[in-house]
Formats: C-alpha cells, sequence, structure tokens
C-alpha cells in the first residue's frame, strides 16, 4: 500500500520523526564529547588568567595570542601557586577553583542576600606576586567578564576581557590589545582608600599616560559597553575588599 506524502498527517509525523533521530544523535555527540568540551572549557579559563597576568604567546603590539592548549596546563600550575574562594571576606585554599565556580550563579547568590563563594587566585612569575580576581558583568547586549591581575601594590598588571554578544568593531573591542593594555599601571588605591577603576568618555587622555587618575579613554560608539567595564571591574572587585585589605597589611 503507497504512503500518501502529500498528507498533512504524513508531514507531521516526518517532521516528529526527523526531530526525535537528530536530537537523539545530537545528545549522543553532547555525551561523547562532554569531557572534551569541559577540558577545553578548562584550558581557555587557565589561558585567560595567565594572560592577564601578562603570560602569554603576543607576538607583537596588535596581538592577542594565549599559552597553547597543549602547553597551558602545565604553565598554570607552575604560575599559579594558590587557588582560593572568599567568603565573607575570609580566604580557604579550594582546588580548581577556576574550573568548579561558576562565578555568575555565586555573584547571584550574593546578590539575593546569600552566601556566595568568590574564585581567587595567587600567581608567581619573573620573581613577582600577583592576586588575580575573576569578574562577571553585563554589556550592552549580554554578558561580559574577564580577570584583573593586582601587584603586591595593588596596582593592575593587566587585564583581560571577553564577551558573549557586544557589537562587532565597537563594544566588542573590550578584548583588543589597545583597550586591555590601557589598564596596565592604573591603581585600585587612590586618596587612601579603594576607588577603583573606570572607563571614562573624554577623559583627556587619550594615550592612557596618567597612571594616577583610575581612569582608562573609552571605546568609539561603544559607551554603555564601558560603563559596563567599569560596573564589571568596580561591582566584582569590592566584594574581594575585606580579604583585599588583609593581604594590603601583610
Amino acid at each position: 500500500m503507497a504512503i500518501n506524502t502529500d498528507k498533512n498527517s504524513y508531514t507531521i509525523v516526518f517532521s516528529v520523526v526527523m526531530v526525535a533521530i537528530v536530537g537523539s544523535i545530537l545528545a549522543f555527540a553532547a555525551t561523547g564529547l562532554k569531557d572534551k568540551i569541559g577540558e577545553n572549557q578548562r584550558f581557555e579559563k587557565q589561558q585567560n588568567i595567565l594572560y592577564a597576568m601578562g603570560v602569554n604567546a603576543n607576538t607583537d603590539a596588535g596581538s592577542v595570542s594565549f599559552v597553547p592548549t597543549t602547553e597551558v596546563a602545565e604553565k598554570f600550575q607552575e604560575i599559579i601557586k594558590e587557588q582560593y574562594v572568599v567568603v565573607d571576606g575570609k580566604a580557604e585554599l579550594f582546588e580548581d577553583a577556576y574550573a568548579k565556580i561558576d562565578l555568575k550563579k555565586e555573584l547571584d547568590l550574593i546578590k539575593s542576600g546569600k552566601e556566595g563563594k568568590l574564585p581567587f587566585f595567587i600567581g608567581e612569575n619573573g620573581g613577582k606576586r600577583y592576586y588575580i580576581i575573576p569578574m562577571y558583568g553585563k554589556g550592552l547586549w549580554d554578558a561580559i567578564w574577564g580577570y584583573l591581575a593586582l601587584d603586591e601594590n595593588f596596582v593592575v598588571s593587566g587585564v583581560y576581557f571577553d564577551h558573549k554578544g557586544e557589537t562587532p568593531g565597537l563594544g566588542a573591542n573590550i578584548k583588543m590589545r589597545f583597550f586591555m593594555d590601557d589598564f596596565a599601571g592604573e591603581s585600585i588605591y587612590r586618596d587612601g582608600g579603594y576607588k577603583g577603576v573606570a572607563v571614562v568618555k573624554g577623559n583627556n587622555d587619550p594615550l592612557n599616560e596618567d597612571k594616577t587618575d583610575g581612569q582608562v579613554d573609552a571605546l568609539a560608539g561603544a559607551t554603555i559597553t564601558g560603563n559596563g567595564v567599569t560596573a564589571m571591574i568596580n561591582e566584582s572587585v569590592k566584594l574581594y575588599q575585606p580579604y583585599l585589605e588583609t593581604l594590603r597589611i601583610q
């Protein structure tokens, strides 16, 4: 008996069967690749943390190149000496905090008045000690995130920013060298207290030669994204202040 392929019922059944088949294939593939995906995510976070510290594979003034994935795990273990979670201003050692702690979820808990665990890293490179703070915020269209590295004097040694959906050529430029490099040398403490760092439009210092003002020149056409970066830095870092104060007096 021939099947009438012109009937609506045939179209519906065929569609349901195909969706089920394709869904099963994708689910199987995702399960099979789960470990590999997780590994790649760990490598990416390691690369980003090291990049903020100035450990990278940059070859020129404009490139943004990370430690290769074939080398990053070993390099990360060599340079990141301690990993913590900070809760209510107190730090506890926490193995693989970069991979096991979902910063967004923890920040949401804190915003709701609950206790949250904040990842924190201490690294050493070239005989110098660094404190690395993860950050998470909101840009124009979607999430932005990154890492801020401070030296022992709480001067910014480097940053790394990334985004989920900022406008190409505008807000997406937060992950470009010409923007990220401007943060180096700025201090989060000024005039005796915590002041943070702000992305400012028209701060009359386009070359960012003044490292005493806590300001970085904004990206052209990306005011909202720049404001999001400012809020991300200041709100994220502020949560670490009670613990950072203990480090300042050591």
